[in-house]
């Protein structure tokens, strides 16, 4: 049988070379030469003569289409942003920042599901057996039944996993693992990707789910190439600051479920726990309606959540500052110049800061209306009426366009008590909603003269 060995692929034009070298002699970009394994020369001409004839040509409408079964994981945050639950073969990859809860999360979800009958498996390679034991006595987890496993080695850990035959298994992490057949260190673009591809293969053909732990660079996305990101079948991402007890667990990729999901947790001593009522954390506690403070419903997945938008305008010099957290940055310049233009507010000589609380980031155009009014609000040092929400994108021409799923929007505040919304013309509701006024609105200046008819 021929051996593997080492070459180096460019990324760039998919040229080949026998050792790495600074420019790609195909095509001499330069640094894009990665190494990979291969057969050698003599065993590539009949390499896959084995495979001829083995695979089967059918029609996409004689394939019979059923559903993936999914087992909980115990933890209903995380059966949310997993689509229900794990899923058979599955490749899952969850990234975040160190610290923040991954470790734990995975220790408690295996936990659960060894409890409800389920083979698991832990494979640390960055604390020893020791250490993992120590964490789940610290997590209440004394009679935890979890099989640990301290290894590195690739090929060491495909055969535990033959032998084990578990059926969920955690690898923590992926930038600790190496194979045997490549020569770069750990944590390696050639390694990390290497790795993952022989775990996804083993996870397919054995029928177990496997969750590979992630490391993420200074920008905050995840080590290694992109490719990993394709090679999985669910990518999640933990957000929130280490020092928040709220951690927030984001599915940017799921084959399995929707996309853009959250769920809430919140670190206690005793792990991570979720989060039944989300809005309750992005919402501050204020005595009185203060200056600055608008709410809005965001849309996260297919979860409505409540988020309080402050903003501050304060006199500013000769170069006005335009600070955002947890918005675009962006955005906010395009939206001063809207509100100049189209409703008369000027703040050309106004510093304007703008949170989102809680630590949550708003990607959505749907927060542009309340971004707007929370500006109007602080500027003229009057307060928005207590139970007050509002929502909607607002073009450069000045109109407020619909926010999708409008309705779900609503029916989350007034389930939260508020009263008094302003929203896009084409998300008002059909029929009048109890306990709560709907002002449906057509253009910025229509929301800002509502506001102001209040005082």
């Amino acid at each position: 049988m021929a051996k593997d060995k080492s070459i180096f692929t460019c990324n760039e034009c998919g040229g080949t070379s026998p050792k790495w070298l600074g420019k790609c002699p195909s095509c001499a970009a330069w640094n894009t030469l990665v190494e990979s394994s291969t057969v050698a020369e003599s065993g590539v001409r009949n390499r896959f003569a084995s495979l001829a004839g083995t695979a089967q040509v059918a029609v996409l409408a004689d394939i019979e289409a059923s559903d993936v079964d999914r087992t909980p994981t115990g933890h209903s945050e995380l059966d949310r942003v997993l689509g229900g639950g794990i899923v058979q073969g599955g490749v899952v990859l969850i990234g975040g920042d160190p610290g923040i809860g991954k470790s734990t999360l995975l220790l408690q979800a295996l936990d659960s599901l060894q409890r409800a009958g389920k083979k698991t498996l832990y494979v640390t390679g960055e604390e020893s057996g020791a250490q993992v034991a120590l964490r789940s006595r610290r997590l209440g987890l004394d009679a935890s039944q979890v099989s640990v496993l301290a290894e590195i080695q690739l090929e060491k850990i495909l055969g535990a996993l033959g032998s084990q035959q578990p059926d969920v298994a955690v690898i923590d992490s992926i930038q600790t693992v190496y194979s045997d057949q490549l020569t770069s260190a750990p944590g390696s673009v050639a390694q990390v990707r290497e790795c993952a591809a022989h775990l996804t293969r083993a996870a397919k053909s054995a029928g177990v789910c496997i969750v590979l732990v992630g490391h993420v660079t200074k920008e905050g996305a995840l080590a290694g190439p992109r490719v990993l990101e394709h090679m999985v079948d669910t990518v999640l991402y933990f957000e929130g600051d280490t020092h928040s007890q709220f951690r927030l667990v984001r599915a940017i990729k799921n084959r399995f479920g929707a996309v853009n999901e959250i769920g809430v947790f919140a670190m206690t001593e005793k792990g991570l726990k979720g989060v039944s009522n989300p809005s309750a954390i992005f919402l501050s506690q204020h005595a009185e309606p203060v200056p600055g403070s608008c709410v809005m419903v965001t849309l996260e997945g297919t979860r409505p959540l409540l988020v309080e938008i402050q903003a501050l305008v304060d006199s500013g010099g000769p170069s006005p500052r335009r600070l955002s957290v947890g918005l675009d940055r962006d955005r906010l310049a395009m939206l001063l110049a809207v509100l100049h233009r189209h409703a008369g507010v000027a703040c050309m000589d106004q510093d304007v800061f703008i949170n989102a609380v809680g630590g949550v980031r708003i990607g959505e155009p749907a927060a542009d209306l309340a971004v707007m009014l929370a500006i109007s609000s602080s500027l003229r040092g009057k307060p928005l009426p207590k139970g007050f929400v509002a929502f909607g994108e607002v073009g450069l021409a000045g109109e407020v366009r619909p926010a999708p799923r409008g309705q779900e929007r609503l029916r989350e505040a007034a389930k939260l008590g508020f009263t008094q919304a302003i929203v896009p013309k084409a998300n008002a509701p059909k029929k009048p909603m109890d306990g709560m006024t709907v002002h449906a609105v057509e253009r910025v200046e229509e929301a800002l003269q509502i506001v102001r008819s209040w005082g």
